[in-house]
């Protein structure tokens, strides 16, 4: 009897079991999106050339050459083996250069996601938990910011706060703050109708409970896909910021500054530009088709039987 029991019991699953059986199923659905495994593959490649920049780089992101000024890549007439993808216009190794400004991209789209992310949090939750007139007066102030172009606004505050990397980084966070405010609320204002949360009131949970430790780890899924397109668009805004001399200040390695350094030799010395671009170009894109298996596989109203 005891044995047919056993038997027709649910078998109960660990926490372990579970998280392994949630990351099995998210890469399941995220796999299904061949775009975004590729986009994957070309991030991590981003990132494992970012971290091992002084031992991939031939040569100093900042050495000159003057002997070796505008050289051609090494496929092309008069290019030389030591500097496979050329040289720019003060004798400077375009490979390294290329490598070394991986740093800053992957640095930029951290730090500005972070500082949005962490704020937008803060103020969708403040904004979604107590609504009323702290929901209002928040929601206002989200929509002016809104209401101007994401790159004008960035370029307006760093024109205040002064160019540079740090300053640039800033304002961009406080442009894509909103969209992480009005997301964060959107769903903390859709969590908190859940029995889950009325049963936490009754358990006597305080205020800062339900927020940080009852509601906001069910409203990370869209956060997590909107922090992963964010990124690519800090990456965009940054090197947009730096071509227009108000980012990163020479001789940084920094893909936007490198092609504002280059617009004097477009026609008669081509990849000095078309090197940095095709790099904004393919980081951005392999982000914005990882940001959307993410979409896939996180949504359930998107995941396929």
């Amino acid at each position: 009897m005891n044995d047919q029991l056993n038997a027709t019991a649910p078998v109960r699953l660990t926490d372990a079991q579970i998280r392994r059986q949630m990351i099995g199923e998210f890469w399941f659905y995220f796999r299904q999106n061949r775009g975004a495994v590729v986009g994957l593959v070309v991030f991590a490649l981003l990132v494992l050339v970012a971290f091992l920049a002084p031992v991939l780089a031939p040569h100093s992101p900042t050495d000159q050459y003057r002997d070796a000024l505008l050289v051609p890549p090494i496929w092309q007439e008069g290019g030389r083996s030591g500097f496979l993808l050329g040289t720019d216009a003060v004798g400077r190794d375009m490979l390294s250069r290329l490598i070394y400004g991986s740093q800053y991209s992957l640095f930029i789209g951290v730090v500005v996601v972070s500082i949005a992310l962490v704020g937008g949090i803060i103020i969708g939750l403040l904004a979604g938990f107590f609504g009323g007139w702290v929901d209002n007066v928040i929601m206002r102030v989200m929509d002016v910011i809104l209401a101007f172009p994401s790159l004008l606004l960035a370029l307006v505050l760093v024109a205040v706060l002064g160019p540079g990397l740090t300053n640039a980084m800033i304002a961009i966070a406080i442009v894509y703050q909103p969209h992480f405010a009005r997301l964060t609320r959107a769903a903390v204002m859709s969590e908190m109708k859940r029995d889950y949360v009325t049963a936490a009131r009754v358990a006597g949970a305080g205020r800062l409970r339900l927020m940080f430790r009852t509601i906001l780890p069910n409203c990370l899924a869209p956060l997590i896909v909107q922090a992963t397109l964010s990124f690519s668009s800090a990456v965009l805004d940054s090197a947009a910021l730096g071509f227009l001399g108000m980012g990163a200040q020479p001789p940084s390695p920094e893909w936007g500054t490198m092609l504002a350094e280059a617009r004097e030799f477009i026609l008669r010395a081509w990849w000095v530009v078309t090197f940095p671009g095709l790099a904004i170009l393919i980081s951005v894109l392999a982000i914005n088709l990882t940001g959307d298996g993410l979409r896939d596989a996180l949504d359930p109203k998107l995941k396929r039987s």
